[in-house]
């Protein structure tokens, strides 16, 4: 089986960089994770990786999409396989790294999501549910529906529940297939003190309204609207709240780093729904690198 390496952690834990260090140790090229930085544009909301950051490891899914086109687990794990098929013909290896653990989790246990088909009006109706009720009273439908699927979907992502209700009510259930015998993943997960963690957040909010992520959010309204998916993701959407004048700047930032914590905390929780996972403690930058290189050679034995 062709192995193939993954880094997860929560937001602002310093993914890109280990991703980067097993990647020079190992002769490997790397696969974005990440349900907004396969959109070109959404660069400095997204904490997309620079050319200059990845020190010349090829790195893959990102800027694969345009801003209005739709990207989904089911693609995702469509366009993964055929990068790590690739990778592995050139005798490299494929290392995932990426925040968005429902992707991984979809790809290492091999579900079947049902296709892309998608239902318009049945999803308009659980927008009008949500706006009316809220997204718990969805997430309840989903649990009545399909316990099982409930359980594997981020009850707090509003895109995530509506397309599992979706695949749930109209026959393409969530089921496993049989097992993967083309790919053998061993999935590592970052961690640090928790504090550490969120005053890391902080830092990154304060730094990405430096560098421009207003101005970022702007453009992206200017040539594409208010509509796209991706701008309800943390950053982006405190931006626009802003920019339409819903809430002053202060309270913008204020939000942005509230809402990543609390989704550095889902992501911890998810984390620990899923089997076989490595945990390295990255509190210590350079002990971590060297935990993480030593587990690495272990499991890939070299």
């Amino acid at each position: 089986m062709k192995k193939v390496l993954i880094i997860l952690g929560a937001t602002g834990v310093g993914k890109s960089e280990m991703g980067i260090n097993l990647a020079k140790k190992f002769n490997g090229e790397i696969i974005s994770a990440d349900s907004v930085q396969v959109y070109k544009h959404f660069d400095i909301g997204s904490a997309k990786i620079t050319k200059a950051q990845m020190q010349g490891i090829s790195h893959y899914g990102i800027d694969i999409l345009q801003p209005n086109e739709e990207f989904n687990v089911h693609q995702f794990i469509q366009y993964t396989k055929s990068k790590l098929r690739e990778i592995s013909e050139r005798n490299h290896l494929p290392i995932i790294v990426g925040g968005t653990a429902l992707y991984i989790k979809a790809l290492v246990e091999n579900y079947n999501l049902g296709g892309t088909q998608r239902h318009e009006n049945f999803r308009k109706e659980l927008e009008e549910q949500i706006e009316k009720d809220g997204l718990e009273a969805v997430y309840d439908r989903l649990t009545s529906i399909n316990a099982e699927l409930a359980k594997k979907t981020d009850r707090h992502n509003k895109i995530r529940v509506i397309r599992a209700m979706e695949i749930a009510t109209f026959g393409g259930q969530k089921s496993l297939l049989k097992k993967d015998d083309e790919f053998e993943y061993k999935i590592f997960a970052l961690t640090m003190d928790r504090q550490s963690l969120y005053e890391r957040i902080n830092l990154r909010a304060e730094r990405m309204i430096e560098e421009g992520l207003i101005e970022e959010t702007q453009n992206i309204i200017a040539n594409y609207g208010y509509h796209l998916s991706a701008l309800r993701a943390i950053g982006y959407k405190e931006v626009t709240s802003y920019l339409k004048k819903e809430i002053d700047k202060n309270t913008m930032l204020s939000l942005i780093k509230q809402h990543s914590r609390n989704y550095a905390k889902r992501q911890i929780t998810f984390l620990k729904s899923m089997d076989n996972v490595t945990y390295i403690d990255v509190q210590n930058r350079e002990n971590g690198a060297l935990s993480l290189e030593k587990e690495a050679r272990k499991w890939l034995k070299v």
